[in-house]
């Protein structure tokens, strides 16, 4: 983020620690606002619209405080809101969720200089994603970005069924296959590399965020589960074909390049009772009902549409 404009500084925390025993939820809450209050803003914005970051936007107590009004999670007994300027739920009168983010630059009376999110790497990430795509002999605009992991079990379609779509699409289209995501993802990839032929290239875990960002933007085609790779591949330009489960595509779906977004047929049969905590979209596993022949004919599609493009660009 610093080093793209997008941020001065940046604070973070621990995110484990505030799902931890209260001792540490309250140590590490304490630690960011303090590291907060020494900045002395003059405005803060709260997007993220928990009880954890309104905690947060009241003790750092900034003079212009935006908050959402009505708030998306309700105010629990004795909390208050610190919001003292308020966005509407999703402004700019858009119902996709960047129009909720963009939502309190309308409250400010900023007016958006694009409403289509675009990052795109920096040069020197751009020549060592091209330098690491060459040492495993992949051409640019001619291998297609797959990334099986989420945040939740219940958001990845299953290994399995990635590996047979991978099979398909990779014989039918000669398109090499990278397989992308965090370290914590290795056990999926593995899963898929098992399954499918040696030419999957497995690059799990072995990129910064900076890079990964490079590596998609020289994808033909992004294919994975709604993540925040989705969207960064989205961002830079690259067409996608996202998986969704619960989620609403059309509020959650990628903004700004051709793209697909699968969704099984709703409601569906629960096929995990014991994972599931639906009617929260983080929590059910929907996106497992997904057959591997409609991945398979969108990513058809998606190549078709944009074939003409590439052509242009070559």
């Amino acid at each position: 983020m610093i080093s793209h404009g997008i941020a001065s500084e940046v604070v973070t925390f621990r995110r484990g620690r505030t799902q931890g025993t209260t001792l540490e939820r309250g140590k590490e809450l304490y630690a960011t606002i303090r590291a907060l209050r020494r900045y002395r803003f003059d405005l803060t914005i709260d997007i993220t619209d928990s009880k954890t970051s309104r905690i947060i936007s009241r003790f750092v107590n900034a003079p212009t405080r935006v908050g959402y009004n009505p708030t998306e999670r309700p105010l629990r007994l004795l909390e208050r809101q610190p919001a003292n300027v308020f966005a509407r739920p999703f402004g700019f009168d858009g119902q996709h969720f960047l129009y909720r983010y963009l939502s309190p630059l309308e409250a400010l009376g900023v007016e958006p200089r694009t409403m289509i999110p675009s990052i795109q790497p920096l040069p020197m990430e751009t020549a060592e994603a091209l330098a690491l795509l060459d040492k495993h002999h992949l051409r640019p605009n001619a291998f297609i970005a797959v990334h099986a992991g989420a945040s939740f079990e219940g958001r990845r379609w299953q290994p399995e069924r990635f590996a047979a779509a991978i099979t398909e699409i990779a014989g039918e289209t000669g398109l090499d296959v990278v397989l992308v995501g965090g370290p914590d993802e290795r056990e999926i990839a593995e899963r898929i590399v098992a399954r499918t032929a040696p030419s999957v290239v497995d690059l799990v875990g072995a990129m910064s965020l900076e890079r990964l960002l490079a590596v998609l933007k020289q994808a033909r085609l992004f294919l994975g589960n709604e993540s925040g790779p989705m969207h960064m591949a989205a961002a830079t330009g690259t067409p996608v074909v996202g998986l969704f489960g619960l989620t609403d595509p059309s509020r959650w779906g990628p903004v700004g390049v051709p793209s697909i977004s699968l969704q099984p047929p709703m409601p569906c049969a629960c096929m995990a009772k014991d994972v599931c905590r639906a009617p929260d979209p983080s929590r059910a596993c929907c996106v497992w009902g997904l057959e591997v022949k409609p991945v398979v004919d969108a990513v058809r599609e998606v190549l078709s549409r944009t074939e003409m493009r590439l052509n242009r660009a070559i």
